[in-house]
């Protein structure tokens, strides 16, 4: 009788064991994007230390998997994944995802051929140009629906840079930071054939966030929030944008 109760004591402790460490695991989901997401880093990249260090002041930790964005956009909102640790905020994005407080900010800025005159000066600027966008990737509204040029997606930046160098599209763009790390880190000609604007087509801030189908969206974003205060109270944020340069 004893030996009974000692195992079933066991199994209800083994398994509250188990509860415990899955309520206090967030699985993240996201394309490689460095420096920010960097699947090549033993830290994988500047918005996964600020994260984990976040998350981690409230006891939890981080299980991060590369994919290509939609996939990682699609498996947060239906609640497969917990979070996207670097989401940039749109009106669409908003009726399926919880958005956390920014931690950071990109300057969206369009990428040229070397030589190419063209400057950035409102939508207008655009008209009769083939833009080179990534598939799903949160550019606006404005950006998006405007009748007067034609958007092209490819699934990564590389692409549309190769695309461009080769004439096969007029533009691309993304974060000046972003572009100069992933092509230097793949082809560093590249960057000899390129140029950027001097004017950015917006400014995003950088969010984490949770689909609101799972059930933890609440608790994971306001985790976050709490964690957030904590690392920049305490000198945790400002040093790991200083090692990347960004302070």
């Amino acid at each position: 009788m004893v030996r009974r109760i000692l195992l079933a004591l066991l199994v209800v402790i083994l398994s509250a064991g188990f509860c415990f460490a899955e309520t206090k695991t967030i699985t993240a989901a996201s394309d490689p994007w460095p420096p920010f997401m960097d699947p090549n880093s033993p830290t994988q990249g500047l918005a996964m230390e600020i994260v984990r260090a976040a998350f981690a002041t409230q006891g939890y930790e981080v299980a991060m998997e590369f994919m290509p964005w939609a996939r990682a956009e699609d498996g947060v909102k239906a609640g497969t994944y917990d979070i996207l640790p670097n989401t940039w905020m749109t009106e669409s994005r908003k009726a399926d995802l919880l958005y956390s407080e920014p931690y950071a900010a990109n300057q969206v800025k369009f990428v040229k051929r070397k030589g190419d005159a063209f400057e950035f000066q409102g939508m207008e600027s655009l008209k009769g140009k083939t833009v080179g966008i990534i598939k799903d990737y949160g550019y606006g509204e404005a950006f998006m629906n405007n009748p007067d040029f034609k958007r092209d997606p490819v699934p990564d930046l590389l692409t549309n840079v190769k695309k461009l160098v080769a004439e096969r599209i007029d533009l691309t763009l993304e974060d000046e930071i972003v572009a100069r790390s992933a092509i230097t880190a793949v082809d560093p000609a590249l960057l000899d054939q390129i140029e950027f604007t001097q004017n950015a087509l917006s400014e995003n801030k950088l969010h984490v966030t949770s689909g609101l189908k799972n059930p933890r969206c609440q608790e994971i974003v306001d985790a976050f929030n709490k964690g957030l205060a904590e690392i920049k109270a305490n000198g945790t944020f400002d040093e790991i944008f200083a090692r990347y340069g960004l302070k």
